[in-house]
């Protein structure tokens, strides 16, 4: 979408309303009211939650559009989805190995799962629309190229013919490209219409460090100069550019300096040269870059999104607008009808006041401009308080209400209450750093158990059980479950304590963290801190999307690593007498960076030990190392997957 597009909006809004006022007369014509109102709320829907799908108006087009919308089919697609990801568990080199026709009839499953789905959306969509949209041609081919890879792959097996399972790297595009998924198809366009402008920037910076390569290779090439490992230093030319652009990443930095320096104290003026250039002149540009390309793309995205958020309320004004005097208007019981379709499970009286806010005039129906607000009313959070009786004062008011229970409740109720409790986190936090085997303090645990419990039923025994766990209430829910969490944990730990054959460590490590999460508790106490942690909590759909991109990118290069990578390095136990057991299963190792670093539990035989080594990468620390480690059992070449990984996920989307 160029940036001239959104200019446009107003004229082609004009059009579009002067259309859909015909159109909306035709419908009048033609179609039930109860028909009217399932279309003008499927339009009202789509634009209170950003959706831009097309779909056909006829009434079996619109039910099936709603059946395609249903909570339960979106999540059905979604397990399917992770589903199938979750098959590299169990595929070939598995984590937790299944029958290959197990998994076969799994993702057998799941693809048709996600041809039911495609078929589905075609049903709802006009014909030309859905074969001219890319993301359904996407999951199309992917659909078939996984169906045939699955089936020679079966019979290449049932042959004993080695083959690979190449079309996996290719199941991160159903996490992409369906509908549910618009959010993160968002992100990734927004990132692939920044790559065109930063290609000059990056092809730039390459060249710079090609250069600076060069300079090196003949400044210390010749020198006969050694690493601290005792290796010739910079004698390849491929090797220093590696060295060169870790250096960037301030990985290997001072190592990669040290012998020039250590030969002569002026050749530091080299490295400090390039830094400068590479790591905060042309990193910082290239970041700039990244940053205001992907945030000018992303508001024209929601440019667009606003556009299309009013032209559907606009659809939907123009289907049920009756003429009042000079204007067009919807009614109010029209209007309460819609409201009721599109949100059924909110109260009368939010529907009212949404009413109140729409119609403010009291004039019985809704304006055009205060019906297009509508889609915008229906996000704002209301929280609804209703004055509950508590059940034991209904139960026992005389007791309830008695002065002993009123005092009781005002304790409760005052500061002095919270700053009390504060206190006893603050000395549970000292006791939880003391040693264990005191039995002091194993004792005093059950006290502050005691006393963390009594503080939850002071609590229910003086606000409201139905308001004191309300969904708003994220801090009681999170006491409640930590204390009863800790509470069973400590009981299941003293009682196999008891038995006489105790070796249950992971509980006694469960106990321990429940212990240390109690401490969190007092984050609630301080306005500051839990200002921060609400800000946390609201942003978690944001960083849903976010960690979904990372998903899908960690899965893809998982995948490539473990074809080019499995086998390579293995893990040993520490007293194992295997054949190069020190030097992780392969000699090429032999007295290596990576097996004196022990880590030899880095690797790409599975799809869980992948993802740890894509993390580890991506924290950038000893990541040259580890790259070095797998060219070293493979091909010099290899380096090149692991540079590409840092480009994609550490410059171009982490920072």
């Amino acid at each position: 979408m160029s940036d001239a597009a959104p200019k446009s909006t107003r004229n082609d809004l004009t059009s579009v309303e002067n259309e859909t006022t015909k159109e909306g007369e035709r419908r009048r014509n033609a179609v039930s009211p109860d028909e009217d109102l399932l279309l003008a709320a499927a339009y009202v829907y789509d634009a209170q939650y950003n959706r831009n799908i097309p779909f056909e108006t006829s009434p079996q087009a619109v039910r099936l559009y709603y059946f395609y919308n249903h909570w339960a089919m979106q999540a059905a697609t979604y397990l399917f989805i992770v589903v199938d990801l979750s098959l590299a568990l169990f595929e070939d080199p598995a984590l937790y190995s299944l029958p290959f026709l197990a998994t076969s009839l799994v993702e057998v499953a799941c693809l048709l799962a996600f041809s039911g789905r495609l078929t589905h959306y075609g049903k709802v969509t006009p014909r030309d629309v859905f074969w001219k949209d890319t993301k359904n041609i996407c999951v199309m081919a992917t659909i078939v190229i996984n169906f045939l890879d699955l089936i020679i792959y079966g019979a290449l097996k049932m042959a004993d013919i080695h083959s690979i399972r190449w079309s996996r790297v290719l199941r991160p595009i159903y996490l992409i490209n369906f509908a549910e998924s618009r959010q993160i198809r968002r992100a990734f366009r927004s990132i692939r219409n920044t790559l065109p402008e930063i290609l000059y920037v990056f092809l730039l910076f390459l060249f710079s460090v090609l250069m600076f390569s060069l300079m090196a290779l003949k400044l210390f090439g010749s020198r006969k100069l050694k690493t601290a490992e005792g290796a010739p230093y910079f004698t390849n030319y491929l090797d220093v550019a590696f060295d060169l652009y870790v250096l960037v990443t301030t990985a290997n930095s001072p190592d990669v300096m040290m012998p020039a320096y250590d030969y002569n104290g002026w050749y530091s003026i080299f490295f400090i040269v390039y830094i400068i250039i590479n790591t905060y002149i042309f990193m910082s540009v290239f970041l700039a870059v990244v940053y205001n390309n992907y945030r000018k793309h992303l508001k024209n995205e929601i440019r667009k999104l606003v556009y299309m958020k009013r032209r559907k309320m606009v659809d939907a004004f123009n289907i049920l607008k009756v003429k009042e005097n000079t204007e067009f208007v919807v009614k109010e019981d029209r209007w309460k009808k819609l409201v009721k379709l599109v949100a059924p499970d909110i109260s009368n009286a939010h529907r009212e006041l949404l009413l109140r806010v729409s119609d403010d005039k009291q004039t019985g129906h809704v304006d055009k401009d205060a019906f297009v607000r509508l889609a915008d009313l229906l996000n704002i959070q209301v929280i609804a308080t209703k004055a509950r009786w508590h059940p034991l004062e209904i139960w026992m008011p005389t007791l309830y209400n008695s002065v002993v229970s009123c005092f009781i409740r005002k304790v409760v109720q005052h500061k002095g209450f919270v700053y009390a409790y504060d206190v006893v986190i603050l000395v549970n936090a000292i006791f939880i750093a003391l040693d264990e085997r005191n039995p002091l303090i194993s004792y005093a645990e059950w006290v502050f158990l005691t006393l963390y419990i009594s503080e939850i039923l002071l609590k229910l025994y003086t606000y409201e059980p139905r308001t004191f766990f309300a969904k708003n209430q994220f801090w009681n829910w999170f006491d409640t479950l930590i204390i009863i969490a800790a509470l069973i944990a400590t009981l299941v730990n003293a009682g196999l304590k008891s038995a006489s054959q105790y070796n249950s460590q992971q509980v006694l490590d469960i106990v321990f963290i429940l212990r240390v999460l109690r401490l969190i508790r007092i984050v609630d106490s301080i306005q500051r801190f839990r200002v921060i942690i609400n800000t946390l909590i609201n942003i978690v759909p944001t960083m849903l999307t976010f960690g979904g991109l990372i998903l899908a990118i960690y899965y893809v290069f998982a995948i490539i690593g473990i074809e080019i990578f499995k086998g390579k390095i293995q893990f040993f136990e520490e007293n194992s007498t295997a054949p190069y057991s020190q030097e992780c299963g392969n000699p090429a190792l032999k007295d290596s960076a990576f097996s004196k670093s022990k880590y030899c539990k880095n690797n790409f035989n599975h799809i869980a030990s992948s993802f740890i080594v894509l993390v580890e990468l991506t924290v950038v620390n000893q990541w040259h190392v580890l790259a070095s480690g797998f060219a070293q059992v493979t091909h010099e070449a290899a380096k090149l997957y692991f540079i590409a990984f840092h480009v994609v996920i550490v410059i171009m989307i982490i920072k």
